[in-house]
């Protein structure tokens, strides 16, 4: 079965004062009822993947197809089939809850009474039914997001597309819209998620293509980018002595249970197994070199992201 989404070669090239490649060459698929995510930093190309699968951008070259259309050749019949939740809200300031999801049914052609039942069914679906008088001023952005996932899911798509969906949001209304977002499936709806949170594309997505630069740098399913990397812990050294860093490398390359080392801006990062003993060993060995801090964490996707470029995530 072929792909609801196909992009084959897509690139976009802005041109003028400045060139910039903003996508280069992307390919993916995805599949029919997959909770796929793009992760990378901002300024990666993600949304400018979003605007053109969305056709809101035109590419320089390549092919974007969702349900088989093609999305430059025939952008009003894609359109049928997709939802879209950007980064900003466009609610109707002037209009209700309900007339916001009401209108957009009926603009999609849906008759009166049916128009009225879909948007009861999404105001309950979305738990905004007490809510379904007020003005998208009145609300907290975690309720403006559930609005506007459920007015882009009501006419029914076959694929939603959300750009940074829970930017902005406090911890509780992203756990909030999370949930929304997974009662998606049983709908059958198919989700493309932007996201440059590490947690979000681990907890929601079946498959992940972490993108930096306008590339994809590799793709796969949460658990299995996290355990290409081979390690458990990720150690954030900050070094007052930089000039002895390269002989450290060497020191802590020989600890058992440390996996890679590599310098930093700020010091060194090491990447180990979950070993007894080891954080004792890393600071003994490291004390003379000036240790000024340091940091643990448990392997990420962000770790995939340092381990293949380099740099952290949210630079």
């Amino acid at each position: 079965m072929a792909p609801i989404v196909q992009v084959e070669g897509l690139r976009k090239v802005y041109e003028g004062k400045q060139r910039v490649v903003a996508v280069d060459g992307i390919e993916l698929g995805v599949r029919e009822g997959e909770l796929y995510g793009l992760l990378g930093p901002n300024g990666a190309g993600k949304t400018t993947i979003i605007s053109i699968c969305t056709t809101r951008v035109l590419p320089t070259s390549g092919r974007v197809s969702i349900a088989g259309i093609d999305v430059v050749a025939s952008p009003a019949l894609a359109r049928r089939s997709m939802g879209i939740v950007p980064q900003y809200n466009t609610l109707d300031r002037a209009c209700t809850i309900y007339e916001n999801i009401h209108f957009h049914c009926l603009y999609f052609g849906f008759s009166r009474v049916e128009a009225k039942q879909r948007t009861h069914q999404l105001l309950e679906q979305f738990h905004l039914t007490e809510r379904a008088d007020a003005y998208p001023a009145q609300l907290s952005g975690g309720l403006a997001q559930r609005v506007q996932i459920a007015r882009a899911i009501a006419h029914r798509p076959n694929v939603l597309f959300l750009d940074e969906p829970s930017a902005g949001l406090d911890p509780q209304s992203r756990i909030a819209m999370w949930d929304a977002v997974r009662g998606l499936r049983e709908e059958g709806i198919t989700v493309v998620l932007t996201t440059h949170y590490m947690e979000e594309a681990d907890e929601l997505c079946d498959r992940v293509a972490i993108i930096d630069h306008g590339k994809i740098l590799v793709e796969d399913t949460p658990a299995a980018l996290k355990g290409s990397v081979g390690a458990q812990k990720v150690y954030a050294l900050d070094l007052s002595n930089h000039e002895g860093a390269t002989r450290l490398v060497g020191q802590l390359q020989d600890i058992q249970g440390v996996r890679g080392v590599e310098s930093t801006p700020a010091g060194i990062r090491i990447f180990a197994d979950n070993a007894d003993g080891l954080l004792p060993e890393i600071v003994r060995v490291s004390n003379p070199y000036g240790l000024r801090d340091l940091t643990m964490t448990e392997t990420s996707l962000e770790t995939v992201f340092i381990r293949l470029t380099g740099r952290d995530l949210r630079e």
